[in-house]
């Protein structure tokens, strides 16, 4: 496991447009300082975050992103099952999504879910459901679920299906979005599971910000914060120093800021790793997310 010198935490986007609300970028280092904010004032856009990721990230850092890094496949033995295009992995099927978007500016995903046939899996807006978006392909329900997601309930999460885009804690448009600039990342920042953990260096973690609100002892319905005393109040219960600044917050970046702490308190803890129900065909399709167990 390599010795990572910093943390961060970054809360993801799939909202349509350039600059972001949604976008927050926090950082800590390993010696057990208060996290702050990276360009606290900034409306990020999605490409100046792969920008941050490649050329101004510190090296050895270990950074979570807040947003699915795959689509379900263990239950159906495909993410399209049906559909002869559909990708064998997570690589190919982030480089699928690109493709089809290629022309959406801002790295949205918008012609992938509006496409003859990636539309018939997804739930969309105005009571559009795919045919294929339910377990079963009868429609209905929740949709699909990756098994790092049934994981994630077992610890105290309440995860939405990637698969659904519909609603405001819906993570569907995040993801799709994501891959897009995970794919552009072109292999130069190690993603795991689907990569091995390098022995040093830079690592890329999916992760899912209620995780750190639990451990803070927030309940997944209060995992919300929106001011700097119940921010503080979270960093102290996880040993970190509470933040003294004026700068304004939003619930996104109390995500990141705590979630950067929350890394550092666990990166060490092996099992976190190697959860139990995380095989290599589900690491290399499904991917992970970090610290579900």
């Amino acid at each position: 496991m390599p010795d990572f010198s910093h943390f961060a935490a970054i809360d993801w986007s799939g909202a349509i447009g350039e600059r972001q609300r949604g976008i927050a970028v926090a950082l800590c280092d390993a010696d057990g300082g208060p996290p702050r904010l990276i360009h606290p004032t900034r409306r990020w856009t999605r490409a100046e975050v792969l920008e941050w990721l490649l050329h101004e990230m510190p090296l050895g850092t270990l950074v979570g992103v807040d947003l699915g890094i795959s689509l379900p496949f263990a239950d159906r033995n495909a993410f399209f099952p049906g559909w002869d295009a559909s990708p064998r992995d997570a690589r190919a099927l982030w480089a699928m999504v690109d493709q089809i978007c290629r022309n959406d500016e801002h790295l949205s995903a918008t012609s992938f879910v509006d496409h003859p046939e990636a539309s018939h899996y997804f739930r969309r807006h105005g009571g559009r459901e795919g045919r294929h978006f339910s377990a079963s392909g009868h429609g209905g329900g929740q949709g699909r679920f990756r098994v790092t997601e049934h994981a994630q309930r077992h610890s105290g999460c309440k995860p939405y299906s990637n698969f659904n885009l519909v609603g405001a804690a819906q993570v569907g448009k995040s993801s799709l979005t994501g891959m897009r600039m995970l794919h552009r990342l072109d292999r130069r920042l190690p993603i795991w599971p689907i990569d091995p953990l390098p022995s040093q260096g830079s690592a890329l973690v999916e992760i899912y910000t209620s995780l750190a609100a639990i451990a803070a002892h927030r309940s997944p319905g209060k995992s919300k914060m929106r001011s700097y005393d119940e921010l503080n109040e979270a960093l102290i219960t996880l040993g970190s120093p509470p933040l003294r600044t004026n700068t304004p917050i939003t619930d996104h970046s109390a995500d990141a800021l705590l979630t950067a702490v929350w890394l550092r308190n666990t990166a060490s803890r092996e099992e976190l790793w190697h959860p139990p129900d995380m095989t290599d065909a589900i690491a290399c399709t499904e991917g992970w997310t970090f610290g579900a167990i």
